[in-house]
């Protein structure tokens, strides 16, 4: 079935809001005929295409079936698997990847259609707890872009703190713009042993302390890296494994999507019902992106919206308050 709009990756470019709802349809009914995961639990709870009349009703798959499950639409050989990092004991999860181009044209398009071209700065990234494993779809987006940025500086850091701080000195004084991405308690390590004024680059934080340190509120951690590092804003970027896009925030706490991408909040006391803007609820997500496995997750997030279509990150549902994931055992 031909996706209206997104017959191939690089439509993610061209990708109007006024698209959004016929590519919403085609690819619920795609997923539904072509994803058999999909279509076992939108069965189980009576969602298939004829019981659906709007967008709120399709069926968002629990995102703990990518823990378990193979979630593919289309069939065909996975060209790369991306999985979670997890903590210590949990099992992670694996996105099944049948075409890289969709994940390089959303992250490209998505990042230069919030902060321009790629090819403007020089990325630094320290992540450690992605580092330390295979898979990390964070990772190969940070290569990407670094490969289209093409700057010497370029880099990935590890525990090197030093060298780290020397480079992000060097590149402030040649007034390069420079975006330094770095997982929540790397950055908080980072900053505890050096301190900076920084003017031509941006702090982005990816959330999550990894089980490294204890967990803070989003804007007690911002406070702390905008003292550390000099910066009115800190930036943080929300994705993950199981998504092919990301959304940004650029100091404020308010994340925004690319067009191709959307967030619903639903009931945390029933997963079926949507809730309303402010209110507070569980994050689904709607990734166009994510052709070829499942547009439509359910997330353990809770988060809210505004009134500009914006969402907030507010924290995790605590297992026992997730529904839908014991529905399925296939």
């Amino acid at each position: 079935m031909k996706i209206p709009a997104l017959s191939r990756p690089s439509a993610l470019q061209h990708f109007k809001e006024d698209d959004f709802e016929a590519v919403v349809w085609a690819t619920f009914h795609h997923q539904y005929e072509t994803n058999r995961v999909y279509r076992t639990y939108a069965d189980l709870v009576h969602k298939d295409p004829d019981r659906v009349s709007t967008i709120e009703a399709i069926p968002f798959l629990p995102i703990g079936f990518f823990k378990s499950h193979e979630v593919v639409s289309g069939g065909g050989k996975a060209e790369k698997i991306f999985t979670s990092s997890g903590t210590t004991g949990t099992t992670p999860s694996q996105h099944f990847v049948a075409d890289l181009q969709w994940y390089e044209h959303s992250f490209s398009t998505a990042f230069e259609q919030c902060y321009g071209p790629a090819e403007n700065y020089a990325f630094l990234a320290l992540l450690p707890a992605y580092m330390e494993r295979e898979g990390s779809s964070l990772l190969y987006m940070m290569d990407a872009l670094m490969k289209k940025s093409k700057h010497p500086k370029n880099g990935f850091f590890l525990d090197d703190h030093q060298v780290l701080a020397q480079t992000l000195q060097e590149l402030e004084a040649a007034q390069q713009p420079t975006l330094l991405i770095g997982v929540t308690y790397a950055l908080l390590d980072f900053v505890a042993s050096h301190q900076f004024q920084l003017n031509h680059t941006t702090i982005m934080e990816t959330g999550g302390m990894k089980g490294r340190r204890k967990e803070m509120v989003r804007a007690a951690v911002h406070r702390e890296l905008q003292a550390g590092f000099g910066v009115d804003f800190i930036h943080s970027e929300y994705g993950m494994t199981e998504l092919l896009s990301q959304a940004y925030s650029k100091g404020n706490g308010w994340f925004e999507c690319p067009p191709w991408m959307r967030v619903l909040l639903r009931d945390p006391a029933d997963p079926f019902q949507m809730v309303a803007t402010q209110q507070t609820g569980g994050i689904n997500i709607i990734d166009l992106a994510n052709q070829n496995s499942c547009a439509f997750i359910a997330t353990e997030d809770l988060g809210r919206k505004n009134a500009q279509g914006q969402f907030e990150v507010l924290g995790r549902f605590d297992a026992a308050e997730l529904r839908g994931c014991n529905l399925m055992v296939v």
